[in-house]
């Protein structure tokens, strides 16, 4: 009778603890949706088209091609606000690959620093390319000429535009997280910017807890004429507990809830069949990364002289980026994830006293802000988390007669104001391989 009592009491203190963490508002998240400005968006998205071309050998002339482009880029990030770091992140480069000249790879970065001391510091990194590309289209515009028109407006302008706007936004406010914005240079020409930065940030020692490429936002008309404007699609790559694929299910999860018109489409890819983005070289450094885009890609437009203003849906590319604040925001007002591996690495999953079920272990986090934990499961076969539980602020939970077998587990933090870290997914390593002597 008394362990019942104690039970029934148990499962009260659960609840009440699950009422309390809902019961308060993400107020800030909300007003930072209300803040992202479609009138800022296209004036921005103007501006990056006056350049006519962002090829990344394109004259240096004034109100002309990209370096005028980057150093107006660095002016609109510094007069957004004096709390943003904001600089130059330059790389001289000989010829090699696809480059035929010397040439300097200028990134232009924004940094929001958070309210963490740096040896607990956590980044999360929001980015897109700010170079521009169009194929030949006729002997007008000869193959080898750097000058040739490429508006580039939603490839990426439109992503720019959402780094731009989202900083202005984001600086009024505080987070534990730090935050960087960043304009890639170079990846038209083979992610090099990107490329560069991650290798230099994972030599720095830098702790990045998750990139967000936007690359594309704003075309809701495909080459085949359908329109979609209420999906936008999220690329991040396997194994299927990546930490990439966690990412992808959390803004799947966050998007559509401050969006519930809206569908967040994940596709358990890496990214388009055989092609790439700046997320992709943070990823082999180790680091969790994907990849947001519109729903539809209209090949006419893309690479051509066509990817123009005109040929951009303004209300869908302002929405995109209020799906994006809000995912990013989330993820930066929440606690960190739980560390669910022991000192030797391995997942701190088992199957409890009886054999036959869950025993969820996990290392507690250090925050201020921490209300407790949740644990999640589903089957092996489910894209997506099936069942939650929030079970308050212990650092191990037992699912009775739950096989460790058949079901993925994980486990996630929550923030006294309700905000929740990704969730950390045990995952069995694979087994070694075996080797034998014989005579």
């Amino acid at each position: 009778m008394k362990n019942k009592l104690a039970l029934i009491l148990s499962f009260c203190m659960v609840i009440l603890l699950m009422q309390t963490v809902h019961a308060i508002p993400p107020t800030d998240i909300e007003n930072i949706i209300r803040d992202i400005s479609k009138d800022n968006v296209e004036n921005i998205l103007k501006k990056l088209e006056s350049f006519q071309t962002r090829h990344v050998f394109s004259s240096d002339k004034e109100g002309f091609g990209i370096k005028a482009a980057a150093d107006w880029i660095h002016e609109k990030f510094t007069s957004s606000s004096p709390k943003l770091k904001v600089f130059f992140d330059d790389y001289e480069l000989p010829p090699q690959r696809r480059i035929n000249r010397d040439v300097t790879m200028r990134n232009v970065v924004a940094v929001l620093s958070g309210r963490l001391s740096s040896d607990q510091e956590r980044i999360f990194l929001v980015n897109a390319h700010y170079d521009s590309y169009a194929r030949k289209t006729d002997d007008l515009f000869p193959k080898d000429n750097y000058d040739n028109p490429a508006a580039g407006v939603n490839d990426d302008s439109s992503g720019v535009a959402a780094l731009i706007e989202m900083a202005r936004t984001f600086s009024r406010f505080e987070f534990d997280a730090t935050l960087y914005f960043v304009a890639f240079t170079g990846e038209e020409v083979g992610l090099i910017g990107s490329t560069l930065m991650a290798a230099r940030l994972k030599e720095e020692g830098k702790t990045i807890d998750g990139v967000i490429t936007l690359d594309m936002i704003g075309n809701i008309e495909g080459g085949n004429g359908f329109i979609d404007n209420k999906r936008m699609r999220v690329f991040s790559a396997g194994p299927a507990d990546s930490s990439s694929r966690q990412l992808a299910r959390y803004a799947k999860r966050i998007g559509e809830k401050y969006f519930p018109s809206a569908e967040i489409d994940c596709i358990f890819r890496a990214d388009r069949f055989g092609r790439g983005g700046d997320h992709t070289p943070f990823v082999l450094e180790g680091w969790p990364g994907i990849r947001m885009m519109e729903a539809n890609e209209n090949y006419s437009r893309q690479h051509t002289v066509n990817d123009t203003l005109d040929n951009m849906d303004l209300d869908y590319c302002t929405r995109n980026i209020r799906i994006v604040s809000s995912i990013l925001a989330s993820l930066a007002s929440a606690p960190p994830s739980p560390g669910i591996t022991s000192e030797r690495g391995r997942a701190l999953l088992g199957r409890g006293k009886d054999s036959y079920s869950a025993q969820l272990r996990w290392n507690p986090v250090s925050s201020d802000n921490l209300a407790g934990y949740k644990v999640y499961w589903r089957k092996t076969t489910a894209p997506f988390w099936e069942n939650e539980v929030f079970v308050g602020n212990v650092s191990e939970y037992t699912l009775e007669k739950v096989t460790i077998d058949e079901s993925v587990f994980g486990v996630s933090s929550v923030g006294k104001d309700g905000n929740e870290s990704q969730i950390s997914a045990y995952t069995m390593p694979p087994r070694s391989k075996s080797t034998y002597t014989i005579k």
